[in-house]
């Protein structure tokens, strides 16, 4: 039996824990806080799922596989984690993410509709559409539950006979002849094989130090609808909106209370690292978060009731890290998904258990090779 420590219990790193442990192996999960914590990446009450990606069409099986793997997810946990409310894009016609997705969607053969300027008003007035302005409709798009997903996915590892260590920060991994040992609160753990899953953490283990990978903060904002029902996720698709004035992902209200935006335009800030995250906004960034919802938002009360702020990891490319851990054996690397990690999250794990027990994978991640950039 393969021994494996999975390092970080984010979605990445219990989505590992829980395939691998369905496959045989040994697994020590090891997290320096508890399951679904509100730090990393992995919090937030809501992530986007869609399949229409802007980000290209050679994501899309990896996505239709994920949405089979978060199914399976659910019907072992007995847990609704991934809801499928439908997916839009907004902007202008000619905006670049706005032709991506139409392109990924076309590339791809996905079912989806454009919806011009006139019709985009006429069914989803809970946005503001400016003239020239069009939506791309996906409707195999949805919202997730990101806490509730990470507990779940740990669960059912357990379950399946994997240990999972909470409040326990790996202080060192040390390659050996065999594989790593790891120390954890003082006790040393012998393993075959190491899943490094650290989230915005990547820079802080001594084998990760020279990876590119930038914590950096994200910042989410609660306004209270004034009519619930037309911004439930029964009413109001998520949503990416492109604007001169503004740009943010926006949810459907899951509380019986708010939506939630998270702003684009106004950047993410570099922290020194995750320990350093504030837990509140700055008053400039509330404020122009506020703007925006005024403008484009008008079923809501546009002053924020709750604030949210997460530490997440980039690349200087914004595609994650996922492969073997340069310069090492029996050693894998799953970190810097750039804000669009979640809804792979379970595809991701599959791979980080195929690369941990067979040192490779039938899925396409050439793109994301962590050799890709020099260290």
């Amino acid at each position: 039996m393969t021994r494996v420590a999975v390092i970080g219990t984010g979605v990445i790193g219990a989505m590992t824990a829980w395939r691998l442990a369905l496959r045989g192996a040994e697994v020590l999960a090891f997290d320096a806080y508890g399951p679904g914590h509100d730090r990393g990446a992995s919090a937030g009450e809501s992530r986007i799922f869609r399949t229409a990606y802007k980000e290209g069409a050679s994501y899309v099986p990896l996505l239709q596989r994920a949405e089979a793997l978060w199914r399976e997810l659910e019907r072992g946990a007995d847990a609704q984690l991934l809801t499928m409310c439908g997916g839009l894009t907004i902007g202008a016609h000619n905006n670049p993410d706005v032709a991506a997705v139409r392109r990924c969607a076309e590339d791809a053969g996905l079912d989806h509709e454009v919806l011009d300027t006139a019709e985009a008003r006429k069914r989803f007035p809970q946005h503001r559409i400016d003239d020239g302005e069009v939506m791309v409709l996906d409707p195999a798009a949805g919202v997730l539950r990101p806490e509730p997903a990470v507990q779940a996915a740990l669960r059912s590892a357990e379950a399946a006979g994997a240990r999972i260590l909470s409040y326990h920060p790996v202080t060192d991994a040390t390659e050996t002849a065999n594989g790593w040992r790891i120390t954890s609160n003082d006790t040393t753990f012998d393993v075959d094989h190491a899943v490094f899953a650290p989230g915005p953490w990547a820079r802080q283990l001594a084998p990760l130090r020279d990876l590119p990978v930038q914590a950096r903060l994200i910042t989410a904002y609660w306004f209270a609808a004034r009519d619930v029902a037309a911004h439930s996720p029964e009413s109001l698709p998520i949503a990416i909106r492109r604007h001169p004035e503004a740009g943010f992902s926006c949810f459907p209200a899951l509380d019986g209370v708010a939506i939630k935006i998270v702003p684009h335009h106004l950047g993410w800030t570099d922290l020194e690292g995750p320990d350093d995250l504030p837990r509140t906004s700055t008053t400039d960034h509330a404020r122009a978060a506020s703007a925006a919802a005024a403008r484009l938002l008008p079923g809501v009360t546009p002053h924020p009731m709750r604030t949210g702020t997460f530490a997440e990891g980039f690349t200087p490319d914004d595609h994650a890290l996922l492969g073997p851990l340069p310069g090492h054996r029996r050693a894998t690397v799953m970190t810097g998904f750039s804000g669009h990690g979640f809804k792979l999250a379970p595809a991701f794990g599959e791979i980080g258990a195929d690369l941990a027990l067979t040192g490779g994978t039938s899925h396409d991640i050439a793109t994301l090779d962590p050799n890709r950039f020099p260290l």
